[in-house]
């Protein structure tokens, strides 16, 4: 959650039993693997997808209820990316071995680019060419509104034109000049070149032809493929799903989470598959995804950040334990359009009582073992970089139950059997504020992700503490799909607007590209702007952040929104605490969470 990048560029990140191990190999885990523990197999490898999490989207387009990490790292080795971001090599950059494109010439001026495609060709011999960027442009242009990393003002609105100028290169204009490291790292990386000649139709025995260069029939192909998208049983015998230009081919995909991929023989790339066979793995808890690796038929893992005192026993049955950093930022939205609690939200002051009281250096020593770090604002703090202003590194809001509650009595907040209730209504700088009925009670449910007992003990936490500035909190847990699926933006009016907070990051809510600029999560209209926070101020700044080649323009968006809390920050933890078979390697663990399949090997064979 990248996170995210969905399945285009940016990423939710979304991780969290059964008693004995043939309870969780049956209700946890849709299938075994050949790795045992008394060896691997050199041509295949088991890896355990995050507890509770089936993967629901294939199409390497995303839809805002299919916003997930792991969705995204199928797809990428299925169909690379234009311009592959990540961190694989130890450093986030741009990984040409896995990239469509090998070259991208900004103009002097900073208004175009032109790119340069590779000599690759999808699996069923046709050549990959700038026709396939501009069907994927098309698509994208006319369906903008249902795509998960669009942001008004933002591609596709600021890429004025695509034209080609051979098979290998095109030339996409912008409105104006842009921070060139940001295009490339946070726009043009959601570029995903996709087969024109087997995509571009209305039906599954329609004819193949320019339907989408008009927005009509580009609406009408994007309709049809996502309706196939959906049908997640039929994934591994579409044809629609057999020609791919990434390192992987699609064996199997069941509807209860496990996928199987082979490597493509066709491949052309530099990134070509070192294992064979990869199988990915669902769990409905970390126990029973921990049971699995105890029996060791699971190569690469995870276990919660509670069970570090077990590493000595992974150890001694061939493991090695890896935390896996993320860059990423932790929090729940709040949804400032639900009817009951949204004009609460509104107030500042009550956003601030509600920050004092979440004890981010406890939960990050006591929850989270020490595996996560405070952080008080929209930039990852866990990983050094220079986009961190003081104000969000000195947390302007400190855990102080006392002075949150004493902040609300004095706007117009009474104490009534534990809970405050609004007695002062008005708009006045001592009362409730704009919208704030008279009688209305501080209390708050939050939908949260379930599956994870770190999850369910900072819930608890925060629960507690919550309570002691008067504020009641109210837990209801889902599996991950169901939480995001349910929590999207909303108009008061709606029906589906009655969720008032959301929790979907027991490994980090929302991962970066190399750039993290907010114009997804955190400007008026944002594409992942769930809770539709808006602030004309804050837009400027984040407009600021991709058109100024300074930190300083980050630095004033960081400012801004530590001090206004569009969101509730929350500890960032690392993305998982890995369980790695001895033996396998040849990557890096990938700070913006991203797994890498083709990139694994096995190094003592």
């Amino acid at each position: 959650m990248f996170l995210a990048h969905s399945a285009t560029g940016r990423r939710w990140a979304l991780v969290a039993g059964a008693a004995v191990l043939s309870g969780a190999l049956l209700t946890g885990c849709s299938g075994g693997g050949t790795s045992s523990s008394g060896g691997h197999s050199t041509d295949t490898i088991n890896y355990a997808l995050p507890a509770n999490f089936t993967p629901n989207w294939i199409l390497p387009v995303g839809t805002a209820s299919h916003l997930n990490t792991n969705n995204s790292s199928i797809s990428q080795s299925l169909w690379e990316p234009l311009i592959a971001y990540d961190g694989s090599t130890g450093e986030v950059g741009w990984n040409k071995k896995n990239s469509l494109a090998t070259a991208a010439d900004f103009a002097k001026d900073s208004k175009s680019v032109t790119i340069t495609l590779g000599n690759r060709h999808w699996s069923d011999g046709k050549p990959v060419t700038s026709r396939d960027v501009e069907f994927w442009f098309n698509l994208v242009k006319a369906n903008k509104a249902d795509w998960a990393s669009y942001s008004p003002g933002k591609a596709p609105d600021n890429w004025t034109s695509l034209k080609i100028v051979d098979d290998t290169h095109f030339t996409i204009a912008f409105d104006k000049a842009y921070n060139q490291q940001w295009m490339l790292a946070n726009e043009l990386s959601m570029i995903r070149p996709m087969p024109q000649h087997v995509w571009d139709k209305t039906g599954d025995a329609g004819a193949v032809s320019d339907l989408d260069r008009t927005k009509a029939g580009a609406k009408k192909v994007w309709k049809y493929l996502n309706n196939a998208a959906k049908n997640i049983s039929g994934y591994a015998s579409d044809p629609l799903w057999k020609v791919v230009s990434g390192p992987y081919t699609l064996k199997s995909f069941s509807t209860a989470g496990r996928v199987e991929l082979t490597a493509n023989a066709k491949y052309d790339g530099g990134g070509k598959a070192n294992i064979k066979h990869v199988n990915l793995l669902p769990f409905t808890t970390t126990d029973a995804e921990a049971n699995a690796l105890r029996a060791g038929t699971v190569d690469y893992g995870y276990i919660n950040a509670t069970d570090l005192s077990q590493e000595a026993s992974f150890k001694s049955r061939g493991y090695t334990i890896k935390p896996w950093a993320g860059w990423a930022i932790t929090y729940m939205p709040y949804n400032f359009n639900n009817p009951a609690m949204g004009a609460v939200f509104k107030q500042l002051y009550a956003r601030q009582a509600i920050q004092m009281s979440v004890d981010q250096t406890s939960l990050s020593k006591v929850v989270f073992n020490g595996t996560a770090v405070p952080t008080y604002g929209p930039i990852p703090q866990g990983q050094a970089s220079d986009f961190v202003s003081p104000e969000q590194k000195n947390n302007p809001y400190p855990f102080d139950t006392a002075k949150a509650k004493k902040l609300l009595t004095s706007h117009g907040w009474t104490e009534r059997n534990g809970t405050m209730v609004c007695t002062d209504a008005g708009s006045g700088d001592d009362q409730c504020g704009s919208g704030v009925a008279k009688g209305t009670k501080f209390e708050m449910h939050v939908l949260s992700q379930s599956g994870s007992t770190v999850t369910d003990n900072m819930m608890s936490a925060l629960q507690s503490s919550f309570s002691k500035t008067g504020i009641k909190f109210s837990i209801k847990t889902a599996p991950v799909n169901s939480v995001l699926s349910q929590t999207g933006q909303c108009k008061s009016a709606d029906p589906g607007c009655k969720w008032q907070l959301s929790f979907f990051g027991t490994a980090g809510s929302w991962y970066f590209p190399a750039y993290p600029s907010g114009d997804s999560l955190f400007q008026t209209g944002g594409g992942s702007n769930f809770g539709s926070y808006s602030n004309p101020e804050v837009d400027k700044l984040i407009t600021q952040t991709t058109t100024s080649d300074s930190t300083a323009a980050v630095q004033k968006y960081s400012a801004a929104l530590a001090k206004d809390l569009p969101v509730i920050w929350l500890p960032e933890p690392d993305y998982q605490v890995s369980v790695v078979k001895n033996g396998l390697g040849g990557f890096a663990q990938d700070s913006l969470a991203n797994f890498h399949p083709a990139m694994w090997k096995w190094t003592d064979n």
